[in-house]
């Protein structure tokens, strides 16, 4: 991996550790109870999600009879860009 590839992954990993940072202060900040709302809502949809990631993940290791493993950075980063598309949805539609 050249130069140019090894800045763009920075870049990246960078990208996706703020943006776990952003999903963890978002669910802890206060708000009204719009706020409250629109948060619950992209918080179900992003364990749905997540869930529903993992139950595929394990049933596909169960039928090839592979090892289960997790990396939890993955999850996570999966996780808050879930998270923030439906926080972003649910803001637009509800207004906040």
């Amino acid at each position: 991996m050249g130069t140019f590839g090894l800045i763009l992954f920075g870049l990246y990993l960078l990208a996706m550790i703020v943006l776990d940072i952003a999903m963890i202060i978002s669910l802890l900040k206060p708000g009204d109870e719009r706020r409250q709302m629109i948060v619950w809502k992209a918080s179900t949809w992003t364990l749905a999600g997540i869930t529903g990631s993992l139950v595929f993940s394990i049933a596909e290791r169960i039928i090839k009879s592979h090892e289960m493993q997790v990396n939890p950075f993955t999850t996570l980063t999966a996780a808050a860009t879930i998270y923030f598309i439906c926080l972003l949805f649910y803001k637009k539609k509800y207004g906040d």
